[in-house]
């Protein structure tokens, strides 16, 4: 997407040079070409490419805020505050069974 307006841009300074090295060009002539002919046109072009992207980001943004205002929906894989995730090393210590030495 960049390679061209990059392409685009070195055309546009080339026609800026040879209207400013012209012998009836003028380095007033020179910037208005490089203006008009580069500058406005690439940024429109760069604006219009990346407005899905834009669009796209916006989507996220929203459904980010919309899932942080509802607290009390389910969310899948997830933890309820202030529950471990592992189970409470009483209950570990009791399920095991005690083992005696033979004599």
């Amino acid at each position: 997407m960049y390679i061209v307006a990059i392409a685009w841009m070195y055309v546009a300074l080339m026609m800026a040079v040879a209207e400013a090295t012209n012998s009836n060009g003028t380095v007033l002539g020179a910037i208005v070409t490089f203006i008009l002919y580069g500058l406005i046109p690439i940024s429109l072009v760069v604006y219009l490419m990346r407005s899905p992207g834009r669009k796209r980001a916006i989507k996220e943004k929203e459904a980010l805020e919309a899932e942080l205002l509802q607290p009390n929906s389910p969310q899948p894989n997830s933890l309820q505050p202030n529950t471990p995730s592992h189970p409470a090393a009483a209950t570990e210590l009791d399920s095991i069974a005690p083992v005696r030495e033979k004599s």
